[in-house]
């Protein structure tokens, strides 16, 4: 489940192998940027960098343009050298993207679904990126990123050097009205979260994910904040080392199968005090949030 944490890594791996380099070949399925390429070609323009903010990923191409991506629930990047053979870039395809997706099914299902899925292709002499599934892509001017749309709208972003604590404390605390899972997940107010972190980061907490903003203190929300930080800091370090530990995980634990305090646990005991985790449907959108009822009290 990209989050901001996954976002991150996914552009610094994009940045290493992309920037520096043109663009030798641009193909969409997406009408809005094909229109955008028809009239201004993104081949021939150099990738300037990538970076993310946020759940946001962004590349910065020559010539003041911007593609924003945002990978929602399903969407990613995969990247693999242009050097492959066409045998080769199928396999890779397969082994890398696909096959725990459609396993059991013919090779010839694959490819056709493989082919569906296929938004963006960015093609370099050194690598070819494809953007799998991703349902939200845009060309932005990078004059008004800031200024306006979902980027300029985005609280402190996590992951970001110039995090502001102070800042995402004072803009949760702003969201009085709501339960603090909720304020969590509003990019407005803090930038990155998702929603495995949001139950981890309030397990750890020991925070109930329903209780209302305006019952916490400032101290316990800057507490919160900390541990926010420190958990996304901690899965965006080497991609190797995450990999190894068989994905994010905020236990600190190296057990693969112990990765995670509650997410995902509804029904197990609770690693800290035995008490079943609960899961529940939250918020407008109906979010899963797992929790312990022992180890957090609504205050």
């Amino acid at each position: 489940m990209p989050e901001g944490d996954t976002i991150h890594r996914a552009a610094r791996t994009l940045h290493t192998a992309l920037s520096g380099q043109r663009v030798e070949r641009f193909e969409s399925v997406l009408a809005h940027l094909t229109r955008v390429d028809a009239d201004a070609p993104i081949a021939g323009r150099l990738i300037e960098r990538v970076e993310a903010r946020g759940k946001h990923l962004l590349m910065w191409l020559e010539g003041g343009l911007i593609l924003r991506t945002h990978m929602r629930m399903h969407g990613s990047w995969h990247i693999w050298p242009a050097s492959a053979t066409r045998a080769q870039q199928l396999r890779l395809a397969r082994d890398s993207i696909f096959l725990p997706r459609f396993a059991g099914r013919s090779s010839r299902g694959q490819w056709q679904r493989r082919r569906y899925d296929v938004r963006i292709v960015i093609e370099t002499a050194a690598y070819v990126a494809l953007a799998i599934a991703v349902p939200v892509a845009e060309f932005v001017d990078a004059a008004t990123i800031d200024r306006e749309g979902p980027v300029a709208e985005l609280g402190p972003d996590l992951l970001s050097d110039a995090f502001d604590a102070a800042e995402a404390v004072a803009r949760i605390q702003a969201r009085g009205d709501i339960e603090i899972a909720d304020a969590l997940l509003d990019q407005r107010a803090i930038a990155g979260i998702g929603n495995v972190f949001k139950s981890e980061i309030l397990f750890a907490a020991r925070v109930s994910p329903f209780t209302p903003v305006r019952a916490l203190a400032a101290e316990q929300l800057a507490r919160i904040v900390v541990i926010a930080e420190r958990q996304m800091r901690a899965n965006v370090g080497d991609a190797d080392t995450v990999a190894a530990a068989g994905g994010r995980r905020t236990t600190n634990r190296l057990d693969p199968t112990a990765r995670l305090w509650v997410y995902g646990r509804g029904g197990l005991p609770c690693r800290r005090c035995g008490t079943m985790i609960q899961r529940a449907r939250q918020g407008p959108d109906a979010r899963s949030t797992y929790w312990c009822e022992r180890c957090q009290l609504k205050p």
